[in-house]
């Protein structure tokens, strides 16, 4: 289960347990004092949240807080728990500079309109930052010919060009075909049967076999997904977005490297 599905389901249940806490509580009062019975106690609770509906908005909107607190501390704990999977797995290329003090780990989908639309932003990003390492993680899950992609991609590591293929792929309009991947791979140089040799070895199957268990431990379900230092963010985002995002793992681990500090 999600942290986010969890949240869900506990704030009906701590709302309900709360409200219980606090008329029990109040009922037990109540009953010290001899000229309230228990009809009468039931009546005026009853009352005042029907004349003082708001109390119960407060109350919810308290709980919300409370349990979004506890539902990031334990998604910033698993992503710890993770962190060599997702940041130091040994097969993910690793874009902007390796060296750098905060790490940007990106799942994405090829042919996923977001993604394409997010390449520009994170790029910027991480040229305009100069200290981010950016892990791309190959996650299709928009079908077979996602896959297809993914697996080029994968393939094009055998001949160090996967950045150059993977941005090619990024920028590139209308469906994945394999005609199309074989214009892009010869565009850029590669070996164009060897890639298409590569791209079947089981190896290629397991990098994305392996995105897949880690994206459903960490509730990933699309794309694109961020995990920015201990934080997951799902969905596209901002060049700014991500720079305030990257300064705040900064001010949370007391460094403040970075080309715009």
């Amino acid at each position: 289960m999600s942290a986010r599905t969890k949240l869900s389901s506990l704030s009906i249940f701590s709302l309900v347990a709360l409200i219980g806490l606090i008329a029990f509580g109040a009922y037990q009062y109540a009953m010290t004092k001899p000229v309230v019975s228990e009809e009468e106690f039931g009546a005026r609770v009853r009352a005042y949240l029907l004349s003082n509906p708001q109390v119960l908005r407060e109350v919810i909107a308290e709980l919300s807080k409370q349990e979004e607190k506890v539902a990031a501390a334990e998604q910033e704990n698993l992503i710890s728990s993770l962190a060599k999977d997702l940041k130091e797995d040994g097969y993910s290329f690793v874009a902007g500079n390796p060296d750098g003090d905060v790490t940007i780990v990106e799942f994405f989908d090829y042919r996923c309109g977001y993604c394409k639309k997010s390449f520009p932003e994170v790029m910027k990003t991480v040229e305009m930052d100069g200290n981010i390492r950016l892990v791309l993680k190959e996650f299709p899950i928009l079908g077979a010919d996602s896959f297809l992609a993914s697996q080029a991609a994968i393939a094009s590591l055998e001949q160090n060009k996967y950045f150059e293929f993977h941005t090619a792929l990024m920028e590139s309009r209308g469906g994945v075909t394999i005609e199309g991947i074989r214009s892009i791979a010869a565009d850029i140089g590669l070996d164009v049967e060897k890639l298409e040799a590569d791209m079947k070895k089981d190896e290629v199957r397991e990098v994305v076999e392996k995105n897949y268990e880690l994206a459903k431990q960490l509730g990933i379900s699309g794309t694109p997904a961020f995990v920015i230092g201990d934080q997951f963010v799902p969905g596209a985002l901002s060049t700014e977005q991500m720079l305030q995002l990257v300064a705040e793992v900064r001010d949370s681990s007391g460094n403040t490297s970075g080309n715009d500090s």
